[in-house]
Parts: C-alpha cells; structure tokens; sequence
C-alpha cells in the first residue's frame, strides 16, 4: 500500500484555483466544522495559533474524513517541526518566513527521505503510516508531499527569483500583511505600492510554473488577488469570521431588543 495521494497537490498541478480558510483556534471540533464548510482547503496554523504538535495531529485526525485538504503550516521552517508533522499525517506543509533559495532547498531536503532529503526514517509506528499499516509509505511519501513557501518581506521578494528555480516547491504564498509591514506600511496591505509588489510577485511565480498563494481578509482584497492570479487563495479566518458575526449579532440586538 502507497502514500495516499494529494489531491491538493493534483490540483495546483492541473491549474485548478483552491479555495482555503484558515483554522486558528487550535481545536480539533472547529476544525472539524470547517471541515464540513465546503472549502477546497484548511490551513492549520502553527505558527501564530495557540498549536503544538498533538493538536496539529488532532486536527488532522479531524480532517481526516472531510472533503478539505489541510495544509499544515509549521511555526518556522525547521527540519525537526517538518519531520513532526509529517509524521503526524501532514501531506502539505507551509513554511512562513522565507527568504532565500538555500533555505528554500534545506526545505525541500527536510520533505523528503534519503538519499534525496534529510527527512528521518522512523514514520513505522507514526500516523503517516497509519500505524506500520501502509508498508510502501516510505517510497512513495516524497511524491506526495507538497512544500508551500512563505514569501513575505523586501528580501523575500528580492531573492523570488532564486527561490522559484529550486526544484520541489510546488507553490509560493505571499503573506500580504508581512509584507505591507516590512515595506513600511504597517498592515496596510491595500496600499498601491504593496499591491503592485504583491501582482508582480504572482505573474512571476505563475511564469516560473508555481502555484501562487496568498490571504485576502476583506471581500475587496479577495477579489483583487483572484483577478491578479491566485491559485490557491484564502478567503478568511475562522476566529475572523466568528468574531465578526458574533459582534455584529450582538450590536443588532443590543439596543432594544427588536433589531
């Protein structure tokens, strides 16, 4: 028995665009229920969600019978958290924070096992395998992993070119709100000059035959990134998106009581 196939993966090699959110609360049951929402894919967030390696794993096991591929994405791009969370099942795996092509092979390397990566060999007893239950994972892991590269400062995006040469990244992300910050327009990821940035970044990596990646948070800025190209482009944050209708129910009712 094979790795299971990447259908994430399928797909941004088809060109077929990939509708996300992002799942931040840390918690199996709500990523459970975003799982049941009807999105093409499901960020786990590690990096600035309350998360460790048991509730990345947990969720995973939540995601497990859903339609949504999840996309792991790890706090910093560490051979030992990558080996983690593929271990714990993880087929697709954000890196946040990249900013040159060696490190972008270092993480190539640490997605895959020997000879070609660093990538440990002790998955027999892990999730991955489902439990020694899948006897030829470790042959066939390498071609179903899919590596998304987090581009989102000045020197990101000076060195994208570089980046987008070595072979095993599947799909550059670019992190607007990063990005805006480090080009001195704290947040302000609207502003013309980082929206230029930001579409310039996107026909490079679609020319480079990347998939390009990136979050729009308002109904605005989605729109805009769907028509400079995303391809696999997330539309909001599930903390976002609770907070939002919960404030918004609240101010309806809050005044006297008969909306």
């Amino acid at each position: 028995m094979a790795a299971p196939k990447n259908h994430f993966k399928q797909a941004l090699t088809e060109g077929q665009r990939q509708i996300g959110c992002w799942c931040s609360f840390g918690e199996a049951i709500t990523t459970e229920l975003m799982g049941t929402a009807g999105f093409d894919w499901l960020v786990i967030d590690g990096e600035h969600a309350p998360n460790d390696i048991r509730s990345i794993r947990d969720q995973l096991v939540a995601l497990a019978t859903s339609s949504a591929e999840p996309v792991v994405r790890v706090p910093i791009g560490e051979t030992w958290i990558i080996k983690q969370v593929l271990d714990a099942g993880a087929q697709t795996v954000l890196v946040p924070m990249v900013e040159t092509a060696d490190q972008a092979a270092e993480l190539v390397r640490a997605c895959r096992y020997p000879p070609e990566g660093t990538r440990g060999v002790g998955a027999a007893g892990a999730r991955a395998t489902r439990f020694g239950g899948t006897p030829e994972y470790i042959q066939t892991a390498d071609a179903q992993i899919c590596l998304l590269l987090q581009v989102e400062n000045r020197i990101g995006i000076e060195n994208l070119d570089a980046i987008l040469a070595v072979e095993g990244v599947d799909g550059i992300f670019i992190g607007p709100a990063d990005l805006s910050t480090d080009m001195g327009h704290q947040g302000n990821s609207a502003h013309p000059e980082v929206r230029a940035v930001i579409a310039d970044a996107i026909t490079r990596i679609k020319a480079a035959g990347k998939a390009p990646g990136i979050l729009g948070v308002t109904e605005e800025a989605t729109q805009a990134y769907a028509e400079m190209g995303a391809q696999f482009l997330a539309v909001g944050i599930d903390v976002v998106l609770l907070a939002q209708s919960a404030r918004a129910l609240a101010s309806r009712w809050s005044d006297d009581g008969t909306g």
